[in-house]
């Protein structure tokens, strides 16, 4: 039975799994995405999300903390100033899972899970959005413009009448 197994043992014991996802998070903090299995990347997000929340407080006790789970001075000096200052404001939710399909030689589902704030593809999506409400709300202000060459075209009109009356006689 399958009584209060809260989390996936990924098949591994206890020491192998702490050394896989720290390794993992270690990747994923210093690449910004990896590749993986989705049940991998499922772990991943458990395990690397408290962490990214620690480091939001610069403190000496959270760099300890979250070294004595990383084992990497480079992860952690990554983590502390590019990752806590980019999602400081973000309550929660720090990494995606998107998947992948199936890997051919074994079927084993793929994913890829990355740094919500360091993908610069949905960051340009996001940007296109605002740059349609920008564009609404200047469009009162470009009619304005448009009337004034309307203005001088109706100037224009009466001053090419009387070259065409000429023109006619």
């Amino acid at each position: 039975m399958r009584h209060n197994k809260k989390f996936n043992h990924l098949g591994r014991k206890h020491s192998h799994r702490k050394a896989m996802l720290a390794n993992m998070a270690i990747s994923l903090i210093m690449h910004k995405r990896i590749t993986t299995t989705l049940p991998k990347a499922k772990a991943l997000r458990v395990y690397v999300e408290p962490l990214i929340t620690k480091s939001k407080e610069d403190t000496t006790a959270s760099r300890r903390v979250v070294f004595s789970y990383l084992q990497n001075k480079y992860a952690i000096t990554e983590l502390f100033s590019t990752v806590a200052t980019k999602v400081a404001d973000r309550p929660g939710g720090y990494t995606r899972i998107i998947k992948l399909g199936r890997r051919p030689s074994d079927d084993a589902e793929m994913a890829f899970i990355e740094l919500v704030d360091f993908d610069e593809n949905m960051a340009k999506t996001e940007a296109k959005k605002t740059r349609t409400r920008r564009s609404r709300k200047s469009a009162p202000k470009a009619e304005a413009p448009a009337e004034a060459p309307a203005a001088e075209a109706k100037e224009e009109t009466p001053a090419e009448a009387p070259a065409e009356e000429k023109d006619a006689e």
